[in-house]
C-alpha cells in the first residue's frame, strides 16, 4: 500500500540547517509512491545541493525564477499546475513572513502565491526567533489564509540551544503529508479507544495476560486522527509507538482501563473497544513470589473474579457516545459476534479470527449491525482501520 501513489508534491527548500532532514524525507516520500517536484531558494543550497535533492527524488531541481529549462519561462506557474501540494520544509521565519504578506521575490515564493494547490509548510528556526510575536502573528495569518502548519516541535537545536521552533523529523513529516490527504470525516469528533492486552497480577512478578499485540487499536487511533479526530489511546503494554497526534494513557489491569475510559468517555463522541481486557482477574494475589517445591510440584490454587465489562459499561451511558465493540473469536465467528453485539447493546460490533490475525500485519474484519453481516476485504490492518472508521463515519447520527 504506497500512501502517496500518483500524488505530485512540490517540495519547497528555504534557509536552514534542518534542509539536512529533507534528504530523509525525499527518500520516504518517492518509497511511498509520490513523484517529488524539489524548488528551492539560493539560501537553501548552502545547507544542501540541488545535485543531492535531484539524486534522490530523480527529477530536474529548480532554484532561478529564469529557468531556462521550462519553455515559456514560467516555472512559477508551471510547476504547481497539476500538483497536489506544495511541501515548504524547512519554512524559515523569513519565508513564512514572505508567505504572510504575499511577497514574492524569488521562484519558490511566486510560486507559493500562483500555486492552485493546498500549501503546508514545517517551520524550522531558533527558538527566540519562534517565540517573536512578529512569527507568531505571520503564522496565525498563514492559518487563517488556509495554510497547514506542520509543527515545530520542542528540542535541542543547532544553535545550541533548547526548545521550540525544531522542525519535525522526516517520519512525522511524512506522516503528516499521509494524514492531510486523508477524508476528514471525523473532524471536529473526540475519539476514545482502547487497545492492546491487560495483565491481571498473580504474585509481585508474574502475571496473566494474552497475546494482543495492539497493532489493530493503533491502527484504528491513527486512522481516527488522520480523519480529523481529536484521540485518546487507552493502552495496555505494548511495543508500538504511538501514533502521531494520539494522547496515549496506559494501564497494566482491566480495572485501571475501566476507570481510565470512565474518566475520559464524558465528551467523548465515539468508543471504540478494541482491547483485549481480561474477563477475570486473580482474587488472592500473592504478596511474595509464589516458589515451586524441589520436586516442581506445589502449583497454587488461584481464585477469580469477574473484571468489570468495559463496554456493555460505556454503552449504558445516558448521553453516552456512539459505541463500537470488537470480538476475536475461534469458532463460529458470526454467532458469537452478533451475540455479543445484542448483549452488549451496541450499535456496530467487528469481527474476527484471531488465530489468523493474532501477532499479524494483516487482518479480515466482519461488521455485524442490525442489518447483519458485512465482510471487508482482506488487507493490512491500517488500510482495515481506515475503511472501518470510514463505516463508523457513515454509521453515526449527525
Amino acid at each position: 500500500m504506497l500512501d502517496l501513489a500518483r500524488k505530485r508534491i512540490v517540495l519547497g527548500l528555504t534557509g536552514g540547517i534542518a534542509c539536512y532532514k529533507i534528504a530523509e524525507l525525499v527518500r520516504r516520500m518517492t518509497e511511498q509512491g509520490a513523484t517529488v517536484d524539489v524548488v528551492m531558494t539560493e539560501a537553501a543550497t548552502h545547507f544542501i545541493t540541488p545535485v543531492t535533492m535531484q539524486a534522490l527524488s530523480g527529477r530536474p531541481v529548480f532554484v532561478d525564477a529564469w529557468d531556462a529549462r521550462v519553455p515559456n519561462n514560467m516555472a512559477h506557474i508551471d510547476l504547481t499546475r497539476g500538483a497536489d501540494a506544495v511541501l515548504i520544509a524547512p519554512a524559515s521565519a523569513d519565508f513564512m513572513a514572505k508567505l504572510a504578506h504575499g511577497m514574492a521575490d524569488d521562484l519558490l515564493s511566486t510560486l507559493c502565491l500562483a500555486r492552485a494547490c493546498p500549501l503546508l509548510v514545517a517551520p524550522a528556526m531558533n527558538r527566540e526567533m519562534w517565540a517573536n510575536p512578529a512569527t507568531q502573528r505571520n503564522v496565525e495569518q498563514l492559518r487563517a489564509d488556509g495554510v497547514s502548519v506542520l509543527g515545530p516541535s520542542a528540542g535541542e537545536q543547532a544553535c545550541g540551544e533548547t526548545g521550540d521552533g525544531r522542525m519535525l523529523e522526516a517520519h512525522e513529516l511524512l506522516t503528516d503529508l499521509i494524514a492531510f490527504f486523508q477524508p476528514k470525516l471525523l473532524a471536529g469528533r473526540h475519539v476514545l479507544l482502547t487497545a492492546g492486552p491487560t495483565s491481571e497480577p498473580v504474585d509481585p512478578v508474574r502475571v496473566l495476560s494474552n497475546r494482543s499485540s495492539g497493532k489493530t487499536g493503533y491502527a484504528l487511533a491513527r486512522a481516527a486522527r488522520e480523519a480529523g479526530a481529536r484521540v485518546t489511546l487507552i493502552t495496555g503494554a505494548t511495543f508500538l509507538p504511538v501514533p502521531r497526534g494520539v494522547t496515549a494513557l496506559p494501564v497494566t489491569t482491566a480495572r485501571q482501563m475501566h476507570d481510565a475510559v470512565m474518566a475520559s468517555v464524558g465528551d467523548a463522541d465515539i468508543f471504540i473497544a478494541v482491547a483485549a481486557v481480561a474477563d477475570w482477574r486473580v482474587k488472592n494475589v500473592s504478596t511474595q513470589k509464589l516458589k515451586k517445591t524441589s520436586e516442581g510440584g506445589g502449583a497454587p490454587l488461584m481464585e477469580f473474579e469477574p473484571n468489570p465489562d468495559i463496554l456493555a459499561e460505556v454503552a449504558k451511558l445516558d448521553n453516552g457516545p456512539w459505541c463500537v465493540g470488537f470480538a476475536a473469536e475461534t469458532e463460529k465467528l458470526a454467532e458469537h459476534a452478533e451475540a455479543k453485539r445484542a448483549r452488549k447493546g451496541i450499535p456496530l460490533l467487528v469481527g474476527n479470527l484471531a488465530h489468523k490475525v493474532m501477532d499479524a500485519d494483516t487482518t479480515e474484519l466482519v461488521l455485524f449491525d442490525a442489518q447483519g453481516a458485512h465482510p471487508l476485504p482482506a488487507g493490512d490492518k491500517l488500510d482495515a482501520a481506515r475503511r472501518l472508521i470510514a463505516e463508523i463515519a457513515a454509521r453515526m447520527p449527525a
